[in-house]
């Protein structure tokens, strides 16, 4: 087995069972306390790595930079029309729940529908993700961990929410942490059909990396900062700003460390 393979399953095993296994420990530990402060965190990570790394390396290759901003342009178009269509079957969900509000039966139902409606998600995305950190190895080592710390940094809040959900509907913390971390699991999947995908075609590579950009840039920027767009307190904005370049700082760190080694 080659080294970039290894390299690959490594990342994308850190990125998908880490960040569960770490959410889990957060949310024990932090409770809704600091949630804001991961997802400014998370948003520094984000931006830092597509705006700092994956973007200039696709921009250094021989590709067209017209084709690259056109791949950039309908990569945040597809992860828009990614997001309204999950918008409209939880919508479509939440409606025919509605349907039986009085039986007990229903309602449990419904909690356990609704579990697996959110593993499937996170099944899916994280086979995405997984494709998109092999190409970021495939291209450099360097480039593959910072894309696995992004994508780390991004779902440890959000795999937050997924345990409420799923501890919720399965009804016991270790089922459903069990599960999430088998969705998880996926990302290595992922990170492996990736790799056999492009192997042999490895001019697809920067357009990769710039539909990995356009998911980072859009996660962050739809996803995670709305969710920091509330009238707070001088000191509270403050610490928002801390944590979104402490983000930053992260990912610029661990590329700065790996170039090193």
């Amino acid at each position: 087995m080659s080294i970039t393979v290894l390299t690959i399953i490594a990342g994308t095993l850190c990125a998908g069972v880490g960040s569960v296994l770490l959410a889990a420990l957060l949310a024990r530990a932090l409770m809704a306390r600091f949630t804001q402060h991961l997802l400014s965190l998370a948003a520094g990570a984000l931006l830092a790595t597509a705006f700092l790394h994956l973007l200039p390396e696709a921009f250094e290759s021989d590709a067209a930079p017209h084709s690259l901003f056109l791949t950039l342009l309908l990569g945040l178009i597809f992860f828009f029309l990614l997001d309204k269509a999950e918008l409209w079957h939880h919508g479509h969900e939440h409606a025919h729940d509605h349907d039986h509000p009085h039986s007990h039966e229903a309602g449990s139902e419904s909690g356990l529908t609704g579990s697996w409606s959110v593993l499937t998600g996170d099944s899916v995305h994280a086979f995405g993700d997984g494709v998109l950190v092999a190409a970021a190895f495939m291209t450099n080592f360097t480039l593959g961990v910072a894309a696995s710390v992004a994508v780390l940094a991004h779902e440890i809040p959000h795999h937050m929410g997924d345990l409420a959900v799923l501890q919720k509907g399965l009804g016991q913390g270790r089922n459903a942490l069990f599960k999430l971390s088998m969705a998880g699991g996926v990302t290595v999947l992922g990170g492996l059909a990736g790799f056999f995908l492009i192997e042999g075609h490895e001019a697809w590579l920067p357009y990769l990396l710039v539909v990995a950009s356009s998911s980072y840039v859009y996660v962050a920027l739809a996803d995670l900062i709305p969710q920091l767009q509330k009238r707070l307190s001088a000191s509270a904005t403050a610490m928002q700003v801390l944590w979104l370049f402490a983000g930053i700082a992260m990912v610029t760190a661990t590329v700065q460390w790996m170039h090193g080694l």
